[in-house]
């Protein structure tokens, strides 16, 4: 029961062979800005196009299959799912036949009668059940769309960057991107500082949740017996237990800063020694030719 090896979400894998690795983590920032944002106030278009874009990349990332398939099919599973209920949850459960104003009244002329749902499913008896009259709007569809693209999209992009870079160059990458703020005297250093010590609770998070699920296995709880309530106090008991035990790691590693009289933060010394070869040059350019060809296609095709 060893979730961290099966779901390494968020984590660096170390020796992997992946060309997303020598991309500049500079330009993985851009295209990982692009990926969270260009989605927005976008069509339907856009999104399942990025959407089928991350998936061709993570297939030909050179990334080992086991690092990253269960956690592809857990998303894929939860993306399709909320899609899904955010079909069902904004269709129109009854058809109306009658229409709010006489058209006669209006003196329209209706030539032609636009059906504006994708497909209508009749009642229907199933013993005792009763399902229907159920009808699926283009909205309600581009709803779904939008809302599982988006999910997967801004997850899945950044579980890539995460798997292939390391924290320290992100955090050295983003610095450099915020360098010119520090002559207006902001705290730049520390607030990535800050960033850095978040994403290396990324693991600790997931070793908690591990150990606790671990330790309410061992304990084989019936939840039969218990019913609904009791279940349900168990399960905010478990969460409770998460935070607490979070909190107590983050309260020992501020104590641990805070024991030392004065330290100096500088992002600078994250800097990544990189060594210039031609396949580097390549990756390189052909990431900075995708940002202003996605930039380019966002602004022709991907409205709403």
């Amino acid at each position: 029961m060893n979730f961290l090896t099966k779901f390494p979400i968020g984590q660096y894998v170390d020796g992997n062979k992946s060309w997303l690795k020598i991309i500049d983590a500079r330009l993985k920032l851009i295209l990982l800005t692009i990926f969270l944002i260009s989605p927005v106030w976008a069509g339907p278009v856009w999104r399942v196009s990025l959407v089928l874009f991350l998936i061709f990349i993570t297939f030909i990332s050179l990334l080992p299959f086991r690092v990253w398939w269960r956690s592809f099919v857990l998303l894929t599973f939860l993306s399709l799912l909320v899609g899904i209920l955010s079909i069902l949850a904004t269709s129109n459960i009854s058809i109306i036949e009658i229409p709010y104003r006489d058209p006669i009244e209006l003196n329209i002329i209706l030539e032609n009668r636009i059906n504006w749902n994708l497909f209508e499913i009749p009642q229907i008896q199933i013993g005792i059940l009763n399902l229907g009259p159920l009808s699926v709007s283009r909205r309600s569809f581009e709803l779904g769309i939008k809302t599982a693209t988006l999910i997967f999209t801004v997850v899945h992009s950044v579980n890539l960057i995460l798997l292939t870079t390391l924290k320290e160059e992100l955090v050295w990458s983003l610095g450099w991107f915020l360098s010119p703020l520090k002559r207006v005297k902001l705290p730049i250093d520390k607030w990535l500082f800050q960033l850095l010590i978040a994403l290396r609770f990324i693991p600790l998070v997931q070793e908690e949740l591990q150990n606790i699920l671990k330790s309410i296995s061992v304990r084989s709880i019936n939840y039969r017996n218990l019913g609904f309530k009791n279940s349900l106090k168990i399960l905010l008991g478990i969460i409770e237990r998460l935070f607490l035990n979070i909190f107590l790691r983050i309260d020992q590693g501020a104590d641990a800063l805070l024991a030392k009289e004065s330290f100096e933060i500088k992002t600078i010394r994250f800097k990544p020694i990189e060594k210039k070869n031609k396949l580097r040059i390549v990756l390189n350019s052909l990431s900075l030719i995708f940002i202003f060809v996605a930039i380019f296609l966002r602004r022709m095709y991907g409205s709403i």
